[in-house]
């Protein structure tokens, strides 16, 4: 049976202070009021100032070359920051998605334009990104997107909706999968990840409309993004045309494998730990277990992107895992917590459980990952 998690790694000096720096930054942060912690933050706190002073201190863009702007350090260093921001519930969501998903992706398969364009504004913190995969009745089968793109003059022009577009109302753009061409036949089968490719679409373009999807608490950060013959150029196609697919499945271990799986209702977990916390000694025991197995597994895998490997595999487990937990979590403190107790525990605890039902959908269901485990340790 082939090995699923990557070498255990130990943090050095160099990672021990980089984690002090940023844990420095923070506290100085909180004792002026800049922001107040709280749960589930890389989604849904939205700040373009932090955001900025991140990127002042060189703290987005770390893992991008320096010919694009960046700061050339390694995914370990990366690792260190993000989940110091997060375990902090610092509001990271305005260059999330730009800096996790969109740097490797256009570093990997973007034109020398692309990157010039807008790696140095990841870098900068002055652009935001969405993501443009999933589309209604679409479910977990990305495959069956219906999102189409025709050639035009110069271009294409799509047409298509796509759905739980997290930030689409404050991002710049998203990277959109559609269909450039039919599903080929293969071997007698219908090949339907032929035929997809990505495309970067700029929000602000003509065709484009954002209508806002509010979660039953009120909040708003998902939305329905709708594409009329929205016209996209040649050059913002990314990578290859017709390998789409293979170009998204590889960006899935740097979506599902980071601290972000895990750390969601930290804020909640910090609170309801420990001699004072509402959870028993044993419980709050089984909590620290499962938080310090999860954070070993994402960094052995953040060693193995440094490394250039494709830990896909290691990934969906640490999502699968890490997004349990953090469900997990409310559940428990939800029960324990008194009916009409009020204060901030009370206020966490709230907001943790109506985010709750989206922690094990985002990024691919727990049912599908599940099969993707199994499938790569070998298992029918």
């Amino acid at each position: 049976m082939p090995t699923l998690m990557p070498p255990p790694v130990r943090e050095d000096d160099n990672l021990r202070a980089l984690r002090r720096e940023v844990r420095a930054f923070l506290a100085d942060e909180l004792a002026v009021g800049a922001y107040q912690p709280t749960v589930d933050t890389w989604l849904s706190g939205w700040d373009k100032a932090f955001t900025g002073k991140l990127a002042e201190r060189g703290w987005l863009g770390m893992t991008i070359p320096a010919e694009y702007g960046g700061h050339d350090r390694t995914f370990l260093e990366r690792f260190v920051v993000t989940e110091e921001l997060l375990a902090a519930g610092a509001p990271v969501a305005a260059h999330w998605i730009a800096d996790r998903q969109v740097a490797p992706t256009l570093l990997r398969f973007g034109s020398e334009q692309l990157k010039r364009t807008y790696l140095p504004h990841i870098v900068a913190g002055t652009v935001s990104f969405g993501i443009g995969m999933s589309e209604p009745d679409s479910g977990s089968d990305l495959a069956s997107v219906r999102t189409r793109a025709e050639r035009a003059d110069g271009g294409w022009r799509v047409y298509g909706t796509k759905l739980w577009t997290s930030g689409g109302h404050l991002a710049d753009a998203f990277i959109a999968l559609a269909r450039t061409a039919p599903p080929a036949e293969k071997d007698g089968r219908v090949d339907r990840h032929a035929g997809l490719s990505q495309l970067l679409i700029t929000l602000s373009e003509p065709g484009v409309e954002i209508r806002p999807v509010v979660s039953a608490n009120g909040l708003h950060h998902f939305n329905e993004v709708f594409l009329d013959g929205v016209f996209v150029p040649d050059d913002h196609v990314v990578g290859t045309l017709g390998d789409g697919w293979r170009q998204v499945t590889s960006e899935l271990a740097f979506e599902r494998s980071g601290p972000e799986r895990f750390l969601s209702t930290y804020q909640l977990a910090r609170t309801v730990t420990g001699p004072d916390g509402e959870l028993d000694v044993a419980e709050s025991g089984r909590i620290a277990a499962r938080l310090a197995g999860l954070h070993q597994m994402s960094l052995a895998i953040a060693a193995a992107l440094q490394r250039g490997e494709r830990p896909d595999v290691p990934a969906a487990l640490v999502k699968v895992l890490g997004t349990t937990l953090e469900g997990d979590l409310p559940d428990l403190v939800d029960l324990a917590i008194p009916t009409g107790r009020t204060g901030d525990t009370a206020a966490l605890t709230q907001r943790a459980v109506q985010q709750r039902p989206g922690f094990t959908l985002r990024g691919g269901t727990n049912e599908i990952l599940r099969g993707v485990i199994a499938r790569g340790l070998g298992m029918r």
